[in-house]
């Protein structure tokens, strides 16, 4: 069976969308024993794919080929992760405000005298 990359990494439950793998393929952000290649290359058991999604370094073997997007353990059967173990500390700070101040469960929004009291401590 010949299934293209872009559908082997959509079919193993890499990227969302065919369309998707594909448009990372073409970035560069996936790569076949570290060179670049074509979604349309022919997919072959054996071969590694590095694959950076976000702040995430994904290193793949595939050991099965499949065509049909299909249950996670039934894709996981067909490619064996080599990716290294990533530590808290190397994860990214979450983009969200984080509240500084903390509210007592129930007392609902914030009064405009609150506010002022808020505003006195330099929170805006």
């Amino acid at each position: 069976m010949e299934v293209r990359a872009d559908t082997y990494l959509w079919a193993i439950r890499m990227f969302k969308s065919r369309t998707i793998a594909a448009e990372a393929i073409k970035g560069g952000k996936v790569k076949l024993n570290d060179d670049s290649f074509k979604p349309s290359h022919v997919v072959k058991i054996g071969e590694f794919y590095s694959a950076t999604i976000g702040t995430t370094k994904k290193i793949i073997e595939v050991t099965g080929i499949i065509d049909k997007r299909q249950s996670f353990e039934v894709a996981k059967l067909n490619y064996t992760d080599h990716s290294p173990v990533q530590d808290k500390e190397e994860k990214q700070q979450a983009a969200f405000f984080t509240v500084n101040v903390k509210r007592k469960k129930g007392e609902g929004r914030p009064t405009k005298k609150d506010r002022r009291d808020m505003n006195d401590f330099g929170w805006e």
